[in-house]
């Protein structure tokens, strides 16, 4: 998804906020929170449903939420007293209430179509990576269920854009691990980079390019 309000730009497959042209930096947790406010507007969105969006699997204090949205609303340039995109809807939630206009984006990954180069590896098994947003998880809309306990129902999620990989924690209780580091914003992946997914090791190969086949011209006898 790609849209545009005011002065600022959001693209969910880039994981990019542009405010007059210029990145705003965002921890992962706030833009799933804007990701979440932009997809159910005009619709107020219950505190409840944010905190389950963000933090699925594990309680925290409405005050984790709070401080997102005073993080979101910095990063816009907006006011709580007077907001211009975020509208606190006391004693429930909060609403999105600017206008949208979307514009092109790469497609999400979830019409698994044409030849993918990218896998991930998880013993003998093979996941196939697509162009666009790969959703890994114990959840149906993951590209293939790693169905394990240490294993979120929206664990982490897989980023394709032209030649750039990137990885995101989806707020999981066991974390997403790259390089032994807790991953905290959308990380860039390398071929041979190991993933863990709580307790689950995935490791991204990149295949090679197969090579054009030559003519072979059969001898005559």
């Amino acid at each position: 998804m790609r849209v545009r309000f005011g002065e600022c730009t959001l693209d969910t497959l880039s994981r990019e906020l542009l405010r007059e042209g210029t990145p705003v930096h965002l921890t992962g947790k706030a833009f799933r929170v804007l990701e979440v406010l932009i997809e159910n507007r005009p619709n107020a969105v219950s505190k409840d449903k944010l905190q389950d969006q963000v933090w699925p699997d594990v309680f925290v204090s409405e005050a984790n939420l709070t401080s997102l949205v005073t993080e979101l609303r910095s990063g816009l340039g907006d006011d709580a007293r007077r907001p211009t995109f975020i509208r606190t809807i006391y004693g429930f939630g909060y609403a999105f209430c600017c206008d949208v206009v979307e514009t092109a984006s790469i497609p999400a990954a979830s019409k698994r179509s044409g030849v993918s180069r990218y896998r991930l590896l998880w013993g003998r098994r093979e996941i196939v990576l697509t162009e666009g947003e790969n959703i890994l998880g114990r959840g149906a809309e993951s590209v293939e269920r790693l169905d394990r306990d240490t294993v979120s129902r929206r664990h982490a999620r897989v980023v394709i854009a032209g030649g750039t990989v990137t990885i995101e924690d989806l707020g999981s209780k066991n974390g997403t691990y790259l390089h032994g580091q807790p991953v905290e914003a959308a990380s860039p992946l390398a071929d041979g980079d190991q993933i863990w997914l709580g307790s689950v090791p995935l490791t991204l190969r990149l295949l090679a390019e197969p090579d054009s086949t030559a003519t072979k011209s059969r001898a005559r006898r």
